[in-house]
């Protein structure tokens, strides 16, 4: 073998980075990895990569280069997204044939002509400003009220230090005001009024932490903090109310949030608060006002609603006739039902919740004079067994119709305008699979695994139909199988459709999501039953289906595969120490494996934060937790399956000397003769390669590793 199968440094490791607590002192063989300056280190890096590509490449000849194609020819070139009325213009992005970044466009809006009619405007071609860089990831574009300016920020080398960028888009001149403070801006941004632009800053622990307030035209050495968040267990963040009105500076922590507004009529005045922080308490506001001129606040929160419920309140320092309002309750809690977002129009409020794991869409018109009584309230109903919903571009605060988008495991990305008077549904588009694809060739089903502590654990399944599959569609015997899973922060693992995923499913591959605790799908107590001391449960839940879908003859353990990232690699770490002979083969991506190290570091980024997460190690119950399942400290003699992880270079989230490390310690004590391969992207961060076609390399590497190990046709 290469590299880290050697398994001993070539000079004295660093001094530990854990530390004895409690009496359990661990020796981390391993640290000297963590030393970026090292050039050794790099070296070791590259050499791995290498040998991974090779050792793939002996195994399936010529596979990465196929999948690669297939998946890119599967890409339609020259496309465009359904343009978005705002204001004067209309709205869209799109690419022409070999971009691998969108061209931002917009043409004035002419409601007695065709779209069409009006002269093409691309304000912003992204390829243009990715040219010279091996890196590049358009983080955020934002136009200012007039539509005179844009602001945009870029990240250039995957670690999410963030520049900010103007243009005057009606010149075409980039204007000299250049926002890169030493520690980079945080990524959010919001317009105050048509000169002044809101932005967030990072700490050294690369925590957005400041508020700024920039004057379009001025020096940055001008630029004024409007707020500074000392708490390290907070973000802070910005965004403009749909009704225009206000900035919302939001201060967030993993349980708490409190949020400031700020008049886009007098951007420079102060922030009012809408409701002091509370522990345990989040809560987010949308402004909402009538022809009338009276305005208030609606609220999502979850202050004695464990699911959330959506309250009336006043805006800070007016509001309804100007007098201190009780908050009133609108949208009440129901215990099986999740409220998780709220868009709010002139005429209607939409609620986007969650029943049994499953999106729905509520509409409730608002009608304040008749003291909103919610006649009219419906849900938007969607067909398929499993499902993804979100919001669509809605900028318009007085827009008559909704736009949002659908997909399901065989239903490619669909994209609608609905009308909440008449109820109806248009397609704007859907998406094309270059060369044909039909949903009905494929099938998708919901099912439901038993955890030890008998929680039922929600799996969703899609295949490709075949003529062997007995009535109901179901296949008739085992096949491959990859199971996947996040299980962290309340996100939720939504079943939605992939024309990469296809090169897995027409060779004859199940894709299954394991909607484990830990996320959002079931409420907001299946999250809290998969955090701190809890978070065995994910891991518990992941190999319960992976139980589940053995027993009921949906794959072998000798068919079945693994995967996760990020805080899903750690899961995918986790039951690799516990239940490794269930899997033939596992993908961990930036894996999060080195957690105890990670947080007893309060230098490393975003470990404040993150406490309440995963806990305290400083504490004795914190450590205890952290210490029983962190993947590279419980790393056995025993055999492990074939594994692919993968990491960043440059990635603030996951050091890359985590999934680093890790290798290292598998090669050397595992007792089996199974493969462990390591690839990092020297030039990325935490997400990969960034452009339509750089990502499928990453990919193709992916699925060629998982068709040779479950012994699909290559």
């Amino acid at each position: 073998m290469v590299g880290l199968s050697l398994a001993k440094p070539t000079k004295p490791a660093k001094r530990p980075l854990e530390r004895e607590l409690f009496g359990d002192r661990l020796v981390d063989e391993y640290a000297w990895l963590r030393d970026r300056e090292d050039p050794a280190v790099r070296e070791l890096l590259e050499a791995e990569r290498v040998w991974a590509e090779a050792q793939l490449d002996a195994r399936t000849p010529g596979l990465r280069a196929r999948l690669y194609a297939e998946m890119r020819a599967r890409i339609k070139e020259d496309d465009r997204s359904v343009p978005s009325k705002d204001g004067p213009f209309v709205y869209y992005s799109r690419t022409e044939v070999g971009d691998e970044y969108p061209r931002h466009c917009r043409r004035r809006y002419a409601p007695e002509q065709a779209f069409e009619g009006q002269p093409e405007q691309v304000y912003l071609d992204e390829n243009e400003l990715a040219a010279d860089h091996d890196y590049f990831d358009l983080a955020g574009l934002t136009i200012s009220p007039n539509h005179r300016l844009c602001a945009y920020t870029v990240d250039l080398d995957g670690d999410e230090l963030f520049q900010i960028r103007f243009k005057d888009l009606e010149t075409g001149e980039l204007l000299a005001d250049a926002i890169d403070p030493p520690g980079g801006c945080g990524g959010a941004m919001a317009w105050g009024d048509d000169q002044v632009l809101f932005y967030t800053r990072r700490d050294p622990a690369l925590r957005p932490w400041q508020a700024w307030r920039h004057r379009v035209g001025t020096s940055v050495a001008d630029d004024v903090c409007v707020w500074q968040e000392d708490d390290p267990a907070f973000f802070v963040s910005l965004h403009r109310t749909r009704s225009d009105a206000y900035v919302v500076l939001s201060l967030d922590s993993q349980v708490s949030s409190e949020q400031l507004l700020i008049p886009t009529r007098a951007p420079e005045s102060a922030p009012r608060l809408v409701a002091p922080r509370r522990s345990g308490v989040e809560y987010d506001v949308a402004h909402h006002h009538d022809r009338g001129g009276h305005e208030r606040l609606l609220v999502l929160t979850n202050d004695g609603a464990q699911n959330f419920k959506i309250m009336i309140a006043p805006v800070p320092g007016g509001g309804e006739g100007g007098e201190p309002q009780p908050w009133r309750e609108l949208v009440g809690v129901r215990e099986q039902v999740l409220l998780e977002d709220h868009d709010v129009f002139a005429d209607q409020l939409v609620v986007w919740e969650r029943s049994e794991g499953l999106q729905r869409i509520r509409v409730i018109p608002l009608d304040a004079g008749s003291g909103w009584t919610r006649a009219g309230e419906h849900l938007i109903e969607f067909p398929d067994p499993t499902y993804s919903l979100w919001s669509g571009s809605n900028p318009e605060f007085n827009a008559s119709t909704l736009r949002f988008s659908y997909s399901s495991l065989t239903t490619p990305t669909s994209t609608y305008d609905y009308d909440p008077r008449t109820r109806t549904r248009v397609l704007r588009k859907r998406s094309v699979v270059v060369g044909g694809h039909q949903p009905s060739d494929y099938a998708s089903a919901r099912i439901w695994a038993t955890a030890p502590d008998g929680e039922r654990v929600p799996i969703s399944l899609v295949w490709k139909r075949e003529a062997s599959d007995d009535p109901t569609g179901r296949p008739t015997g085992p096949r491959p199988l990859l199971l996947y899973a996040y299980g962290a922060y309340g996100m939720t693992s939504d079943p939605s459709f992939s024309s990469t995923r296809l090169s897995l499913l027409d060779r004859g591959a199940i894709r299954a999501i394991a909607h484990v605790r830990g996320g959002g799908e079931l409420g907001r107590r299946w999250y809290e039953a998969g955090k701190l001391e809890h978070k065995r449960n994910s891991f518990g839940d992941f190999i319960a289906c992976a139980e589940h879908l053995i027993a009921q003859g949906w794959t072998r353990p000798e068919q079945l595969a693994g995967s996760g990232g990020s805080a899903g690699g750690l899961l995918i770490g986790a039951v690799a120490n516990e239940r490794p002979e269930l899997f033939k083969a596992l993908v961990a991506d930036v894996p999060f494996v080195d957690v105890l190290n990670t947080m007893l570091d309060p230098s490393l980024p975003l470990v404040g934060v993150e406490r309440e997460e995963w806990g305290d190690p400083a504490t004795e119950a914190g450590y205890r937790w952290i210490r029983a399942y962190s993947p590279y400290d419980n790393v056995a003699a025993q055999a492990y399956p074939d594994m692919l992880v993968l990491a960043g270079w440059n990635d603030p989230r996951v050091g890359y000397w985590e999934p680093a490390k890790w290798v290292a310690r598998l090669r050397d004590r595992k007792t089996d003769p199974n493969e462990i391969l390591l690839w990092t992207n020297m030039d990325a961060g935490h997400g990969g390669a960034t452009g339509r076609f750089e990502h499928l390399h990453e990919l193709a590497l992916e699925y060629a590793f998982l068709i040779d190990r479950l012994g699909l046709p290559g």
